[in-house]
């Protein structure tokens, strides 16, 4: 029995049957206005994952406007008495005699491809999340009325006379993980691939797509830039971007290559959490393209999946900068603070930019009472109080800010115990006797130039070019809760090595830790990432952790009763709560997935994160 919408539409569970006959051309302007012929549509609502029937209106088909339509086609429908935004899913579909269809509203313009549609669908079972979302995701930013031979004037050039050697290894391989030091040209690499055909290439952020594009259109190859360019890539060429150009228009692509494969950016945060690198290593599959993931330090997931090709010892040390450790460990952990003695002379006579981080902002992140010792708590959630900039107390919970005052003793003196970039950058000027700019995600518009920075991580994606980069406490890095907190470090120091520059530039990457065996800065400080990937490698295996397994880490308020059922299934284990989360394992994604879907998303709030990466 057909089911009906409230507007008696058929809805995607309809059954349809179709014969040869209804496979000839549908929307053309002699075809008898009597026979009425519908599309599948796929509203842009959240809540709605279901696909629902409408009528082409009979004058799209007297002016051939109804010849636009294809799947993929964004279009403007009514919905539950509203208009909201859909993609054509299915055309050729032909209603049952007596349905009353409603009509399309409004041909808005191309929208994602046969192909990417179904990549979605993939992605959609892979990462537990609505097709609407991934196909979102997919469309070009802004109307495409029709795809137009756009000629940006640039012609491709012949291949390199001298090929790189790993070249021919990645057309042999087709699943390869290039292994290269952080100051290699990125351009130099993707120019190998573009010059050859078009190239699909990701980049961690779309300012560093940018960059290489740029680099690319210099050497006279066609290149777009996606999304801003969407309809240019949509009619040839190869296309740059950061995560969301995975799902990019491309005409018969060649290759695939993501930079950085081990950089976070490239998994999206909010739910669905998809990885841009697993989709375009999906991608290339079905195309049966090569795919290449570089890297400095290639993740488990990379290595597990593909050849890795190495470059020599050689050209892998003089590609790292020289790597500097401070052992902290002799200096009292609360008088001594974050400034060492050993940055003094670098602070005070190095020449800039000198760029110091530390993942902390505001003034202080803990503090003590100097009188009785008390830690500055929040009394409802009883977690520590950070200080602004304007001096006041705050919860990260939300809670109002109060004064600097004890609770114990009434004293409004307080030790710093975990200083944060505010206060840094008093003392930084205070040691150096130069200005400190300080930056963080809130710093907006240019940053001005200085010869110290002080600031978080985002100030190695503000600064271009440094003569030294100092961790001040890169303990906080290595020891976070989370299983992969070794890799994510590890993606710091590459980040920096690249704004330093090789080892023959002069510049110093410096570390100050408690922990100077650590496998990380052990990898970092001789160049040789084997040191933390067979680490890493064995402690995965005994705990049985990705690529050894799957994850997802499920929250909410109805994650309890999904939890329950999934713990029916065999082969799923339950761990947790812990913090209201559960975490699910399963042996690879593919059973992750199929026991999520089996079980379907109960009703009320819950959040399904696949690949979790702060678990």
């Amino acid at each position: 029995m057909n089911a009906r919408n409230k507007n008696d539409q058929l809805t995607f569970e309809s059954s349809l049957e179709f014969t040869e006959d209804n496979e000839s051309k549908i929307f053309t302007s002699n075809e008898a206005t009597s026979r009425l012929w519908a599309v599948r549509v796929l509203p842009d609502v959240p809540a709605v994952d279901k696909s629902f029937d409408y009528s082409v209106p009979e004058a799209w088909i007297e002016d051939g406007k109804a010849d636009q339509i294809a799947v993929g086609t964004m279009v403007r429908v009514p919905f539950n008495g509203r208009q909201v935004n859909g993609w054509v899913l299915e055309i050729n579909v032909q209603p049952e005699e007596g349905i009353n269809l409603l009509p399309l509203s409004k041909y808005r313009g191309v929208g994602p491809s046969q192909e990417v549609i179904d990549l979605a669908r993939w992605a959609a079972r892979r990462w537990a999340g609505r097709l609407n979302r991934f196909l979102t995701t997919a469309s070009p930013p802004k109307n495409v009325p029709s795809l137009k031979q756009v000629q940006p004037g640039l012609e491709k050039t012949n291949a390199p006379e001298h090929q790189k050697v790993w070249f021919q290894e990645i057309v042999k391989r087709k699943e390869v993980v290039l292994r290269l030091p952080p100051s290699e040209d990125n351009v130099a690499i993707a120019s190998e691939f573009v010059c050859r055909g078009n190239t699909l290439i990701l980049f961690p952020s779309i300012s560093g797509a940018q960059k290489l594009a740029a680099g690319l259109k210099r050497k006279g190859l066609q290149v777009s830039v996606v999304p801003e360019q969407w309809q240019n890539a949509a009619v040839g060429g190869s296309v740059v971007g950061s995560r969301s150009a995975v799902f990019s228009p491309i005409v018969d692509p060649q290759a695939i290559v993501v930079f950085d494969e081990h950089d976070a950016s490239y998994q999206e945060e909010r739910t669905p959490t998809w990885n841009a690198r697993d989709i375009a290593i999906e991608r290339a599959k079905r195309k049966e393209i090569p795919c290449v993931l570089v890297s400095a330090i290639p993740t488990l997931e990379a290595i597990s999946w593909g050849h890795q090709i190495k470059p020599s010892r050689k050209e892998e040390r003089d590609g790292w900068p020289i790597v500097e450790i401070i052992d902290r460990r002799v200096d009292d952990p609360i008088r001594s603070g974050l400034l060492s003695q050993k940055l003094t002379p670098i602070l005070r006579d190095e020449t800039g930019p000198i760029v110091c981080i530390l993942n902390r902002k505001g003034r202080s992140r803990l503090l003590a009472c100097n009188r009785c010792g008390s830690l500055a708590r929040c009394e409802k959630h009883l977690i520590p109080l950070s200080q602004k900039e304007d001096h006041t107390l705050e919860c990260s919970s939300g809670c109002k800010d109060r004064p600097v005052v004890c609770d114990s003793c009434g004293s409004t003196k307080f030790k710093n115990l975990r200083a944060g970039i505010a206060r840094l950058r008093e003392e930084l000027e205070a040691l150096s006797k130069r200005e400190v700019v300080e930056i963080s995600s809130d710093s907006k518009g240019k940053i001005p130039y200085s010869d110290i920075y002080i600031g978080t991580e985002a100030a190695l994606h503000r600064v271009e070019r440094a003569s030294h980069i100092v961790f001040l406490e890169f303990d906080q890095e290595l020891l976070a809760q989370r299983f992969r907190a070794a890799e994510q470090a590890a993606s710091l120091l590459i980040r920096s090595a690249r704004i330093i520059g090789k080892r023959d530039d002069g510049g110093r990457l410096i570390v100050q830790t408690r922990q100077p065996d650590h496998e990380v800065l052990q990898a970092v400080l001789h160049a040789n990432p084997e040191k933390l990937i067979e680490t890493e490698s064995e402690r995965r295996k005994l705990l049985q952790l990705p690529p050894y397994s799957a994850l997802a880490q499920i929250s909410g308020a109805s994650a309890s009763e999904m939890v329950k059922s999934l713990s029916q299934i065999s082969g799923i284990e339950i761990m947790g709560p812990r913090d209201d989360r559960w975490l699910i394992r399963a042996a690879d994604n593919h059973e992750l997935s199929k026991a999520i879907s089996s079980v379907g998303r109960p009703k009320g709030k819950i959040r399904i994160e696949i690949d979790p990466r702060r678990a």
